[in-house]
């Protein structure tokens, strides 16, 4: 195999452009200038991209190399968008600054590091005529901090590949898999009435309290005979709640939203009877009490996020686990993702066998101090070649 420049000074550059290149809900165009930091640098390596507007001006990029001989299709992905900039944060988020090996910045780990690794990826296979089987694309898509339109928009004009590789942040290590997310808002609708005289009434804050007390007292607990073997056990969170008028009236109405994760030995049918199982207890305890189960607004668009895993044994995580070796990891390390990603519909709903693999540490992800070690970045960059060429059968 030809040795590999790694182009440090270069893939930092980038990662800086696109850390300054705001992209969070409420811009115009949200994602466009990250697209437009991306189409220069391609362009530049000699890589076309196609631009493609997803909604309202905010467009994917995707752009692929094709090897001279047949052989298996990777997908490098990642989103544009990141979440708004903390208001409790002091410093500039937009303007990045390194300090001890790390770059500090809005998106800088969420996931515009991964971003910038998978783009110089490409430039190097691109530079070196590395490629010489198979094809790899890199599609950097709109929206997947909210309803992940981009990917839907990229699966649904008929992306198809062999293996795809979700840059979220891991550290490097290789995800297997995530659970699936649904976001639900429970209505409670009862009937008001005088403090003094709450017989008269239904309270839906304590028709939801009783739900509650019954999602913990049996649903948790039953959560112990699903556990899926790579994703572990489902968990359900309550988030907010909300209702009533004043103290001295029985409140008429409640809103509790809650967090369900939920993995593959469930389906999406379960999740939903799970609640409506104890709602209608509830509703049966309290003759007239009202309730609807709804996704909260803005968690997804048209596809279900469910759970993601793959084999240990697919050529994808083989590929990426040689990679590590070359790399001078001995063994590889597969982890979880905590949190939920477009790996999903591109597994689920494309049929893509996906790993999440980036640079980048979670926790630091969405807050004010968010940074990334630079040495991660730049691995990245070493990581996805090798990849590629593994999967590709062009080593």
């Amino acid at each position: 195999m030809k040795s590999i420049a790694l182009k440090e000074k270069e893939v930092v550059d980038l990662l800086i452009k696109l850390v300054k290149a705001k992209s969070y809900p409420g811009i115009p165009n949200q994602e466009a200038e990250v697209v437009e930091v991306l189409d220069r640098y391609l362009r530049e390596q000699g890589i076309k991209a196609s631009i493609i507007e997803v909604k309202d001006g905010r467009p994917n990029l995707i752009a692929s190399l094709q090897g001279p001989n047949p052989g298996p299709h990777l997908l490098f992905c990642g989103h544009t968008d990141t979440v708004p900039p903390n208001l409790q944060g002091s410093d500039d988020q937009f303007s990045p600054k390194v300090a001890k090996g790390r770059l500090f910045g809005r998106g800088t780990a969420d996931m515009k590091g991964a971003l910038a690794s998978m783009a110089v990826a490409m430039g190097i296979l691109r530079d070196n005529d590395l490629l010489q089987k198979g094809k790899v694309s890199f599609a950097a898509v709109i929206d997947e901090e909210m309803a992940s339109l981009g990917v839907e928009d990229l699966i649904l004009k008929g992306f198809r590949a062999d293996g795809a590789v979700v840059g979220e942040p891991t550290c490097n290590r290789i995800a297997i898999g995530h659970k699936g997310l649904e976001w639900l808002q429970i209505d409670f609708l009862g009937r008001a009435a005088h403090g003094g005289t709450p017989q008269s009434g239904i309270n839906a804050i304590s028709a939801a309290a009783h739900f509650i007390f019954l999602v913990e007292k049996e649903l948790i607990p039953s959560f112990k005979k699903r556990k899926d073997p790579i994703l572990g056990y489902p968990a359900i969170n309550m988030g907010t709640i909300s209702g009533g008028d004043q103290p001295s009236t029985v409140a008429a109405q409640c809103t509790l939203k809650l967090d369900r994760r939920w993995v593959s030995t469930e389906t999406i049918e379960q999740v939903f009877y799970d609640i409506e199982n104890l709602l209608e207890r509830v509703r049966k305890e309290r003759p007239g009490l009202k309730t609807k189960v709804s996704r909260v607004p803005g968690g997804m668009a048209t596809m279900i996020h469910g759970p993601l895993t793959i084999d240990k044994r697919h050529p994808l995580v083989k590929a990426a686990s040689k990679a590590l070796r070359d790399c001078g990891m001995k063994r590889a390390s597969y982890t979880v993702f905590p949190a939920w990603t477009d790996g999903a519909l591109l597994s689920r709903e494309a049929k893509i066998p996906t790993i999440i693999w980036g640079p980048g540490e979670l926790n630091y992800a969405h807050s004010p101090q968010e940074s990334i070690r630079l040495e991660e970045v730049i691995m990245a960059v070493k990581l996805y070649t090798l990849a590629a060429l593994h999967f590709t059968g062009s080593e």
